[in-house]
């Protein structure tokens, strides 16, 4: 039997549900508005509050959580503002993308918005081989993040051409970024190993886009433990792939699906104890509504597209 109460928190967009166990191996639900700053300033920790609120000296062993806090940030559009910096000559690849039409007999094309509200072009060229066509002019590089900075921007995705296998240039312009002062660095070789460049800018837009809001969630859900004395042994989040990741680990273009995920995965343990193997899930919530299918197993693909926004996960 444990000695410590366990959290398990499904913090969606407009409603929070938490499930603890109890030292005694009771299980004990709450539900509350996501949003309700007349009362608490989070949701999930006013659960676990109110669940503690008579019990002295009790300890909190783990928190697991999955939340739709980075999901909703693509959906709503409601991201932080983002410079994009890429290499000469790259800076509408992301503008052209694949040149794929959601209907392609429609004359008027709607577009989805970008992510980044500016694009910095910086002089520097890898060759495929290795071979540096172009040293990384660093003059011009700090005058266009100064620039940026300028404007307000404090978060910055960095992708530059051939970066998958050469990251010299991308470390340099990380490094004049947090010494300019930016919060948020998104560098795109550290995010995904892919070789092809538009897929690898998507997801180091996608990911500087979200994070912030997924930074700024979590920040405020550990003040307000510690403003109730609450300190849990471990805190972990569900991934989009349906695992779970110590907080400080998760980046957000990983965090995408992680409500979702978290909702298939759930699905299937309980499926399986009732002899099931041929599953579809249904999951409306107050923001999105999330459709699944599972037949004897998990399917992993790592592509997905929200909002408009194609990006590639783990």
């Amino acid at each position: 039997m444990t000695k410590t109460w366990e959290f398990w928190i499904d913090r969606g967009g407009t409603f929070t549900d938490v499930i603890a166990r109890r030292p005694d191996g009771r299980l004990q639900v709450s539900k509350l508005l996501s949003t309700n700053p007349e009362h608490y300033s989070d949701a999930a920790a006013e659960a676990i509050r109110c669940c503690l609120l008579n019990e002295t000296g009790a300890a909190i062993g783990t928190v697991r959580m999955g939340t739709t806090v980075a999901t909703n940030a693509l959906l709503e559009h409601a991201g932080e503002a983002l410079a994009f910096v890429t290499t000469r000559g790259f800076a509408d690849a992301l503008a052209i993308g694949n040149q794929a039409r959601p209907d392609i007999f429609a004359l008027n094309i709607v577009k989805p918005a970008p992510l980044y509200t500016q694009v910095i072009e910086v002089v520097e060229r890898f060759g495929a081989d290795g071979e540096v066509i172009q040293a990384l002019d660093t003059v011009q590089t700090r005058t266009a993040l100064q620039a940026a900075f300028a404007d307000g921007l404090r978060n910055l995705a960095v992708c530059l051409l051939h970066s998958y296998r050469y990251h010299e240039h991308e470390l340099q312009i990380a490094d004049l970024a947090r010494e300019i002062g930016f919060k948020r660095v998104s560098v795109a070789h550290q995010l995904s190993g892919l070789q092809n460049y538009l897929q690898r800018a998507q997801t180091t837009v996608a990911d500087a886009y979200v994070t912030p809001a997924l930074e700024h969630y979590l920040q405020g859900f550990r003040t307000a433990l510690a403003s109730n004395d609450h300190q849990p042994t471990e805190l972990l989040l569900m991934q989009s792939n349906g695992g779970m990741v110590q907080a400080a680990q998760l980046h957000g273009k990983d965090s995408v699906l992680s409500g979702p995920a978290g909702g298939v995965v759930g699905m299937a343990a309980a499926g399986k104890r009732a002899g099931l193997q041929r599953l579809i899930g249904f999951d409306m919530g107050g923001t999105s509504t999330d459709v699944s299918l599972y037949d004897h197993g998990h399917e992993l693909t790592r592509t997905t597209e929200i909002g408009g926004q194609p990006f590639r996960r783990q």
